[in-house]
């Protein structure tokens, strides 16, 4: 591996890791009307260490790019002190070299780090920022996400994505948004856009819509950690879904080692090796799920995360308990009749009534827009052809699939597919 590769390897794996953290520190810093000069400061001290780290990479590059950023924000505080004005309550401590060093080591200490992300993440969910704002919002600042990695994640145009970005800083400043974590009414109101973001974070890592890889297991660990902050925070009393998405993500994750073959292929469920399931990553999933029980009713992440646990507690495929499985399915739609809910209730359709029935309740949303560049869709459909002898229809959903699959992993399993297909019809 050369020095270069070596050097984007660990800027993206710290910018993965420690942007959103010195964001949220150098928001809290500048206030949050100043986010969007928070996020500079980040970039250009990463900006400075792939300059910097060409010959020599520092023993701990996360101290030293922390130390750059804490420079960086004190020249722009003494650069921009009769310009800019800074609604932040600890700005003060940075103006006197006396209280510098010490209130900078405080702020970045782990603690601190902490309770600014989680005050991050309730500011970027304020109501005066639309739902859809809020979530790319936090995406971006939090996560670490590119603009093309969000438009992704919501079917939609980059220039979409930075127009909702525009609108939610501008939202911050123009309704003074504060820098807390919210308590009583507030607190729940903005926790579930802070949930559903965790889980887009999650689901990107869990099947990744671009690079080489389809598995992008540092965002599936940022988020189950953006969960477990949330558990864990003494200002946060009920967890409940909170916690049942935690369970979800960690059941999920406990199978990623059969997922995928030695050359990187993906594995059907059916073909995954079951001993290479992670029991400790699926004991805690079960755990969270066991204290996840509330008062206030069931979330979709409860029912998402009672049907990963029956996939994780079958022995083998074939015991699955599919009509557990669709029952669950069939009460998520009466919370969410999204049509991903609905082509992913098909698959336990097909394995209980079969590949027909899977077919036509495909049919009624093959027109809905957010399949038109979906491969998932085709995949789907194909399997289900595949499943009743339907070969040429099978072939013409994987052709499909195969150009708007954007992995290479995933576009060898539909080839291969799409090779089995021509054999049983030659």
């Amino acid at each position: 591996m050369s020095n270069h590769t070596e050097i984007n390897q660990l800027i993206d794996h710290l910018f993965r890791h420690e942007s959103g953290k010195m964001v949220a520190v150098l928001t809290r810093i500048f206030g949050p009307e100043n986010i969007d000069l928070a996020e500079d400061v980040v970039q250009d001290a990463l900006v400075e260490a792939i300059s910097q780290w060409t010959y020599n990479i520092p023993q701990n590059p996360t101290a030293w790019l922390y130390k750059v950023a804490k420079n960086k924000a004190l020249n722009v505080i003494n650069r921009d002190k009769y310009k800019r004005k800074y609604q932040s309550d600890v700005i003060h401590f940075l103006k006197s070299e006396w209280t510098i060093e010490p209130a900078m080591d405080y702020f970045f200490s782990d603690q601190e780090i902490a309770d600014d992300q989680l005050r991050m993440m309730f500011t970027c969910c304020y109501p005066a920022i639309s739902s859809d704002s809020q979530v790319a919002l936090i995406l971006k600042t939090l996560c670490g996400f590119s603009i093309p990695e969000i438009a992704r994640a919501f079917l939609t145009t980059e220039d979409t994505i930075n127009k909702r970005l525009v609108r939610a800083r501008q939202n911050i400043r123009d309704a003074n948004i504060p820098f807390e974590v919210p308590a009583g009414e507030e607190l729940d109101k903005r926790l579930d856009t802070v949930l559903e973001t965790i889980y887009l974070l999650f689901n990107e890592g869990y099947s990744a819509s671009s690079g080489d890889k389809l598995i992008r297991y540092e965002l599936c660990e940022e988020a189950i950690r953006l969960a477990e902050m949330i558990v864990s925070h003494h200002a946060i009393s009920d967890n409940s879904n909170t916690a049942a998405l935690l369970a979800l993500m960690l059941l999920n994750a406990s199978r990623f080692a059969s997922r995928l073959d030695r050359d990187g292929n993906i594995l059907q469920m059916q073909d995954q090796d079951r001993t290479l399931w992670d029991l400790s990553l699926m004991e805690r999933g079960f755990y969270y799920l066991r204290n996840s029980a509330s008062a206030n009713g069931i979330s979709s992440y409860h029912i998402l995360a009672a049907i990963s646990s029956y996939h994780c507690s079958a022995p083998d495929f074939n015991s699955t308990d599919w009509n557990s499985i669709l029952s669950l399915y069939d009460k998520l739609l009466l919370i969410d009749d999204s049509p991903i809910v609905i082509l992913n209730r098909t698959v336990a359709l097909s394995k209980v009534e079969g590949p027909l029935q899977a077919i036509a309740e495909l049919e009624k949303i093959k027109d809905h827009p957010a399949f038109k560049q979906y491969h998932l869709f085709y995949s789907t459909q194909a399997e289900f052809y595949i499943q009743a002898d339907q070969y040429p229809d099978a072939m013409n959903c994987l052709e499909k699939a195969i150009r708007l699959a954007s992995i290479k992993a995933e576009q060898g399993l539909l080839q291969k597919r799409l090779n089995s297909c021509k054999e049983k019809i030659t």
